[in-house]
């Protein structure tokens, strides 16, 4: 599979009184570039839940914090399906300031997938799978 790489900028309120950004912000920019990820499949959340009753929530993560982020830095952060299991991806993730590619942040993020009514562990759809599985 292919990376995806998702653009964003940090703006005032992502950082500190010092200009630095916050390290939960770091996990919301990851978050972001995985629901684009999906959207670029064709697939929106709420439509998840509506027509395939499911929803993907982080299952567990491992983040390395390298080198801050500042205000008004442009980002590029990346996400990387490494394993595809039953009910559950694995994404590897990384945030790097785009001026000069240095490595900022990178993460493993475990994702399962939930019956969106009982939220309860399910398979991930076949349509899903073979859109991630095939992904060039």
């Amino acid at each position: 599979m292919k990376e995806f790489l998702w653009p964003v900028r940090v703006y005032y309120e992502d950082t500190d009184h010092g200009g630095v950004v916050y390290h939960t912000n770091y996990l919301k920019y990851m978050e972001r570039t995985r629901t684009e990820m999906l959207r670029s499949f064709g697939y929106e959340q709420d439509q998840l839940i509506e027509k395939e009753s499911v929803i993907f929530v982080v299952r567990s993560l491992q983040v390395d914090y390298l080198k801050p982020a500042r205000f008004n830095d442009q980002l590029q952060v990346s996400a990387l399906i490494s394993r595809i299991g039953r009910a559950s991806l694995t994404f590897m993730q990384a945030v790097r300031r785009a001026s000069d590619d240095s490595l900022l942040c990178n993460a493993e993020v475990r994702v399962a997938c939930l019956d969106a009514e009982k939220m309860t562990p399910c398979p991930i759809p076949a349509n899903i799978r073979r859109e991630f599985t095939y992904a060039d």
